[in-house]
């Protein structure tokens, strides 16, 4: 009898389905369903729909169970910092908000001093964090009606049991992206939750993962026509991909973020903040420290901006042909907040140019070209902030998810940081996800660690 794994892989812009089974001493994947996502207008409020984003769930949980594929577990990881909140009944107080959304605006720089609390919490100061965004639910009274807050892969997750309420543990991956974790002591900081008068009742100890939270529910089995358990894998979707990383291994996890960084202890130098990284945890408990990167959502956004009239491959190709006639270092830095959420990218990038009297990209093709030259630009000074800040030197650099297949800017990569670049897996996170539900099962293959297994699966090719 086969023993199927599904992984839930939701990622901000998309989610899929994967299943996955080890044959002959290598992981097999299969996708079973896919689907599109985005934050949504909602009056003035970026929010998700997340009523739609469940029902897609069913919908390939339904796929498993015509294929007569009937997982042993279900593993759901998402973007990090989101939530929802569940009142006494049990039901999800509306809207679930995104994290691109302003209403933490206001709250930014009042709750408190950034610098003692990247002391205990390690995280960067984004105005997205999860602090700011639970600072906003109680200045709106929200905070007040809840009874439950459950990160985004604890609410799926939950969902799937057909519960809302009685959790008892909160998943530690996704946790330590909220900057209310003490990074060392992997709990809750009680000290400034209480500077900041949040309900303690919402923050449940933290739990390394993976572990069982429960059955899916009576009526989404019949439904399904599959029976699984729910299991809590490393709920953030970078935990889980780096899962599948040499833990030693310098690694870029490449999407709609570019996530940079190193498995290892917290590291809470003033240093450290100044150049903003962070330190967010593990599946093994260890800390990822890392810097956010804008990645490839300023790509995205562009194409989009060109109503979407290229693909990835001919603004690609556009980009290599404007190179040749490109000025010497055509970039500027992609992780400015101008470029996190515009109305327009393009014309963001146009007047950033601009600014800093640097010759305006106008075609497609220019505009990507400096995009990912741009990209490839703050890869080679975050490396260097931390192979400075950590007083090591890293000889290669492991890139792992989807963007592991954009070949040109895989190049761009080797050739800025002088390091070779090893890229894949392209799944890495769903694959990080499969193995901590392999681990959770007991399963043989995953007995000796997860990296030589993933070696011997995936094709990872050098540059």
């Amino acid at each position: 009898m086969t023993n199927y794994y599904l992984a839930i892989d939701m990622g901000a812009s998309g989610g899929r389905h994967i299943l996955g089974h080890v044959e002959q001493g290598k992981i097999i994947l299969e996708e079973m369903h896919r689907f599109a996502n985005g934050p949504i207008k909602q009056g003035n409020s970026l929010v998700w729909d997340d009523d739609l984003l469940f029902g897609e769930i069913v919908k390939g949980l339904k796929k498993c169970g015509n294929a007569g594929k009937n997982p042993v577990s279900i593993g759901i990881d998402t973007w990090g910092v989101d939530y929802a909140l569940a009142d006494k009944q049990g039901e999800v107080i509306k809207p679930v908000y995104a994290y691109r959304d302003s209403r933490t605006e206001p709250f930014f720089d009042k709750a408190g001093a950034a610098e003692g609390r990247y002391k205990i919490t390690g995280i960067a100061h984004q105005p997205f964090n999860t602090i700011y965004q639970v600072l906003a639910d109680k200045s709106a009274g929200r905070l007040d009606r809840a009874e439950e807050l459950f990160l985004l892969p604890e609410y799926f997750s939950y969902r799937l049991t057909g519960k809302l309420l009685g959790k008892t543990h909160t998943e530690y991956t996704h946790a330590s992206t909220s900057g209310l974790l003490d990074a060392a002591a992997k709990t809750w900081s009680v000290k400034i939750l209480e500077d900041l008068g949040l309900p303690q009742k919402l923050f449940k100890p933290a739990k390394i993962p993976p572990f069982d939270i429960g059955n899916l529910s009576e009526a989404l089995q019949k439904e399904t026509g599959v029976n699984s358990r729910i299991v809590m894998i490393a709920g953030h979707d970078t935990a889980s991909a780096v899962a599948a990383v040499d833990a030693d291994a310098l690694y870029i996890s490449s999407g709609t973020w570019s996530l940079l960084g190193v498995s290892g202890a917290p590291v809470l130098t003033e240093e450290a903040r100044l150049a903003g990284y962070t330190n967010e945890g593990a599946h093994n408990g260890r800390i990822r420290f890392l810097k956010n990167i804008m990645g490839l959502w300023v790509i995205q956004s562009v194409r989009h901006n060109l109503e979407d009239a290229y693909s990835f491959a001919e603004l690609e190709t556009l980009a290599k042909e404007a190179g040749k006639s490109a000025p010497k270092n055509w970039e500027v830095d992609v992780n400015l907040p101008r470029f996190f959420a515009p109305d327009s990218m393009i014309d963001e990038i146009k007047d950033e140019f601009k600014k800093t009297g640097q010759k305006i990209p106008q075609t497609p093709g220019e505009l990507a070209y400096c995009v990912y030259h741009s990209l490839a630009a703050c890869y080679k000074t975050a490396i260097a902030d931390l192979e400075r800040i950590t007083g090591k030197k890293y000889p290669s650099i492991s890139i792992i998810g989807g963007g592991s297949k954009d070949a040109y800017l895989n190049t761009l990569t080797a050739e800025y940081t002088g390091k070779p670049v090893f890229a894949g897996p392209t799944e890495a996170t769903a694959i990080g996800n499969i193995l901590l539900q392999m681990q959770q099962n007991g399963e043989s293959a995953v007995q000796n660690g997860f990296v030589n297994l993933v070696r011997n699966s995936f094709d990872i090719k050098k540059i």
